[in-house]
């Protein structure tokens, strides 16, 4: 008997934790979905903080043990948030145990774990995502709609940069996302890895990359606790090696031969959240900005000659994907809904039987185009993608 309704076991309960939580509270409310969602368990290490988090994200209950919420017979689906050392450990005992699984992004902290996460998830036949949630913003799904529809003609050009800065002051503390044995990697992986899977979204498969990257401050004071994507230190706090790059830049060739350049760095002075990328081909262009996550830019050749120009799309009308869920035009959504489209996408996958997207698949592609940067980088040659 199909099952009409699926449990969820949710790692983490922190920045991606509670952006999740948000995302599973508000699908049934604003959408339609096949199966309803029930929030049965939130998982974390310490006991205080997870116990708070279920309460104030509204799950039925909470574990301090991954195995033990993964044992659980009442969960159907385990997502995990936590950091991207317990990626893989996590999703493969998941899909062992019969769990569909989604998993945050970068898949793994190399390429040779994803590849093992992507073959679990198969050989279980469970359905898998990873949280690419950049994809579900409605104006990049627009984007893509006018690029299959031929709207921009052949892709000649893809740039793109994902441009922050919360680790530009050097007192700033050494957390987890600039330790190698915990996050893999730093800017690339973790803003690089979005821009990289929307250049495969929009454009194409990677043909080869040649990279460069830095790490500026190459000692933090060791952190205390963390709070969030940030952490606090002590005054007098000893100091510890920064293992991740700041920023690491590469240029591209795709398969399909446009030419790509991409940027990711956490030292920008002034750019909060910037993701951006532009698209030109031999009918028009394309531009957006995550920052104005509502508007689309779109230049069209076959305009008339004398009023050609960009023209602004506000991608707020019910004819625009998933919009119609929520407001009225003109009413914008943010950056919290790309996850409940995601999620709403997973929980529908889960209830027709059908493939998820992006699935680990996309994870693993992504993992090998990073990979390939970082031995170019290490090689100062260019690198072959598929050779990887």
């Amino acid at each position: 008997m199909k099952k009409d309704r699926l449990n969820i076991g949710l790692v983490g309960y922190k920045f991606m934790g509670k952006a999740h939580s948000n995302a599973f509270r508000k699908i049934s409310m604003f959408f339609n979905p096949s199966m309803k969602v029930s929030m049965k368990a939130i998982c974390g290490r310490d006991e205080t903080w997870v116990k708070e988090a279920a309460e104030k994200f509204g799950w039925e209950g909470y574990e301090t043990s991954w195995e033990d919420l993964i044992k659980r017979e009442d969960i159907d689906a385990i997502d995990i948030t936590a950091p991207n050392n317990y990626h893989k450990e996590i999703a493969i005992a998941a899909a062992k145990a019969g769990k569909h699984v989604f998993c945050e992004k970068p898949l793994a902290l190399n390429l040779t774990d994803a590849r093992e996460m992507l073959s679990a998830v198969e050989e279980a036949n469970v359905k898998h995502q990873i949280g690419f949630n950049y994809r579900f913003a409605p104006a990049i799904k627009l984007a893509k709609k006018l690029i299959d529809e031929g709207k921009i003609g052949t892709i000649y050009h893809f740039r793109a940069s994902y441009l922050q800065d919360f680790i530009i002051d050097p007192s700033f503390p050494l957390v987890w996302r600039l330790d190698k044995d915990v996050a893999g990697s730093g800017a690339h992986g973790d803003l690089g890895a979005h821009i990289i899977d929307l250049a495969r979204f929009l454009v194409g498969d990677f043909y080869e990359v040649i990279g460069m990257s830095e790490t500026f401050i190459k000692e933090r004071p060791i952190v205390e606790k963390m709070t969030g994507l940030s952490g606090e230190a002590l005054a007098d706090a000893q100091m510890g090696k920064v293992t991740v790059d700041d920023a690491t830049l590469f240029l591209a060739r795709f398969k399909n031969g446009a030419l790509g350049s991409f940027e990711a760095t956490r030292f920008a002075a002034g750019h909060k959240n910037d993701m951006s990328f532009e698209i030109n081909g031999s009918k028009g262009s394309i531009k957006f900005e995550f920052e104005r996550m509502n508007e689309l830019q779109y230049f069209s050749s076959a305009d008339e000659e004398g009023t050609q120009g960009f023209r602004l799309i506000q991608v707020t009308e019910p004819v625009h994907p998933y919009v119609e869920a929520w407001w009225p035009p003109g009413h914008v959504i943010g950056y919290e809904h790309t996850f409940v489209h995601q999620l709403y996408e997973f929980v529908e996958a889960i209830a027709k039987d059908k493939l998820a997207s992006p699935d680990f698949s996309d994870g693993v592609k992504c993992s090998q185009v990073l990979e390939a940067v970082n031995l170019s980088i290490e090689r100062r040659q260019w690198i072959e993608v598929d050779s990887l």
